[in-house]
């Protein structure tokens, strides 16, 4: 039987994470309304939500742990580091959840527990 890994987080999303949302929201949407996205993440308060419940609303895959950069997420949260909140936005016209920045660490932790409760902040696209 597997021990139980305490996963450890931040109160708040890194700085470097708000721009890579937007990078990632402006595949989506026009720069405009990815900014704007990004804008309200910033106030956006901290909410938790089940790890397998992100992955079903937002319709992704599940990257394994052979993927660099989940394997790396793993390895933090082996080491006890903190890892940083997600950014999700509810794209209500498609009836998803986009991941704007923490997919890997989302992998992560599901790889040790579907149900860990993850710090995220969630807006609406509009």
């Amino acid at each position: 039987m597997q021990k139980e890994v305490k996963i450890e987080w931040m109160d708040e999303p890194e700085d470097h994470d708000y721009p890579a949302a937007e990078s990632y929201l402006s595949l989506i949407y026009d720069p405009q309304a990815a900014a704007g996205s990004v804008q309200k993440l910033r106030k956006a308060p901290v909410t938790k939500f089940k790890a397998k419940d992100i992955f079903r609303a937002s319709g992704l895959s599940l990257l394994g742990v052979s993927n660099s950069h989940v394997e790396k997420d793993r390895k933090k949260i082996l080491d006890g580091m903190k890892l940083s909140p997600l950014l999700l936005v509810r794209d209500s016209d498609n009836g998803k959840v986009i991941i704007a920045d923490g997919y890997h660490r989302l992998c992560s932790v599901y790889s040790f527990a579907e149900d860990a409760l993850i710090p995220c902040k969630i807006v609406g696209s509009h």
